[in-house]
């Protein structure tokens, strides 16, 4: 099964369980209103009151729109170094930079990343104080997207802070996600700005658990970003009009981020549901915020076929990534908790599981494995959508 074929799979499927279901231009296109109002190279417009809502969610004195996270994190830590006129940049070894940018840190901006602590668990202080040479910043990412969502403990957020300050390092914030980390903080989105308040610069996206179009925001000092603009020039992002993204993220905020709590506490029934489900392992088990992974014990091409089954017969979309590990009868896969998750009950999805990790239908006889196993709730074929 090709990526073309799960593509139109995914098409012709009126269910989905990840996320906020397809993205389709229409649905997108819909969230940027008639009467928006343009910018010109970035300046005024939809793009400055985009830009002065993150500053004030965020409790930043100024916030600025980049076209990507990439450019948003490499330019601000670029100001960072500039500053202490150093060049090592300190982050977990499952961040952003190091695993999804092909060395861009080094090879465009002629920095220096170092991988700090285990990649199966958070940073710590002691793998922080085991650091000698000062860095030029130290990036902490809220919540640890590789690790299933983790959550660091506020309190060492605050000591590895201290640690960096102590170090005359800037402290940076991978904040991609910070809108589910609010939910799983306990937070309100009017608290939004505690969780900014220790960082120098707040990196955070718009389409991830927005579902907005791409783009993001930096947030910080008005001096840094004033300079993290001029980087966006340098890199090629200072579009003729960036008005599209802004408006759709600027109308979708709010009401997505207000049900951050809703799809926090689904994702917590989805994952008491799961605990029932044999070959399924939840990671971390409660989430920490909407989303998580999931560990299948089946082989990968049984996974795939069940999917493919799944959409074809239930007309629910699972899982377009199946990620391996280094078991090959162990599979990995994520499930962010949004409005398409929301329309399935925990035990439609607990159901979708067993059959993934079963590599069988869920209508076969019982005494195979000495329970009857529960069946899919019933829905319409996946069909063709009319021209």
């Amino acid at each position: 099964m090709t990526d073309d074929d799960l593509t139109a799979l995914r098409d012709r499927c009126d269910r989905h369980l990840t996320g906020h279901g397809p993205v389709r231009a229409a649905d997108l296109l819909a969230t940027i209103p008639a009467d928006t109002e343009v910018d010109v190279y970035g300046d005024g417009g939809v793009v400055a009151a985009l830009e002065a809502e993150v500053a004030r969610l965020l409790g930043k004195p100024a916030a600025v729109f980049l076209p990507s996270g990439i450019m948003a994190q490499q330019a601000v830590l670029r100001v960072h170094a500039d500053r202490t006129g150093r060049r090592t940049v300190l982050f977990h070894p499952t961040c952003h930079l190091a695993i999804h940018e092909d060395g861009a840190l080094e090879r465009v901006l002629g920095l220096h990343g170092r991988t700090v602590g285990d990649p199966n668990r958070l940073i710590t202080l002691e793998d922080l104080r085991a650091v000698a040479e000062p860095p030029a910043a130290l990036l902490l990412e809220l919540p640890q997207r590789e690790l299933g969502g983790l959550l660091p403990d506020w309190d060492d957020v605050l000591e590895q802070v201290a640690w960096a300050r102590s170090r005359g390092a800037a402290v940076h914030c991978d904040g991609a996600r910070i809108w589910e980390a609010s939910a799983g903080s306990g937070r309100s989105p009017a608290e939004l700005a505690e969780l900014a308040e220790p960082f120098d610069s707040v990196y955070v996206s718009f389409y991830k658990g927005i579902g907005a179009l791409a783009g993001c925001c930096l947030a910080g000092e008005e001096d840094v970003v004033a300079e993290v603009r001029e980087w966006r020039k340098r890199l090629g992002g200072t579009l003729y009009g960036l008005w599209p993204a802004a408006a759709s993220a600027l109308t979708l905020l709010p009401q997505r981020l207000a049900r951050m709590p809703e799809y926090l506490a689904h994702a917590r029934a989805i994952a008491a549901a799961l605990s029932d489900v044999d070959g399924v392992r939840v990671l971390p088990d409660p989430p920490q915020v909407p989303m998580m992974h999931l560990l299948l014990a089946a082989p990968h091409e049984q996974v795939r076929a069940a999917v493919r089954r799944i959409a074809e017969t239930r007309g629910i979309f699972t899982f377009r990534g199946i990620g391996t590990t280094q078991d090959p009868g162990v599979q990995r896969v994520e499930l962010s908790v949004g409005e398409a998750t929301m329309r399935l009950t925990p035990e439609e999805v607990a159901a979708v599981f067993r059959e993934l990790v079963d590599g069988l239908a869920p209508r076969r006889a019982s005494g195979d494995d000495g329970h009857e196993p529960a069946a899919l709730p019933a829905a319409d074929a996946p069909r063709e959508e009319a021209p």
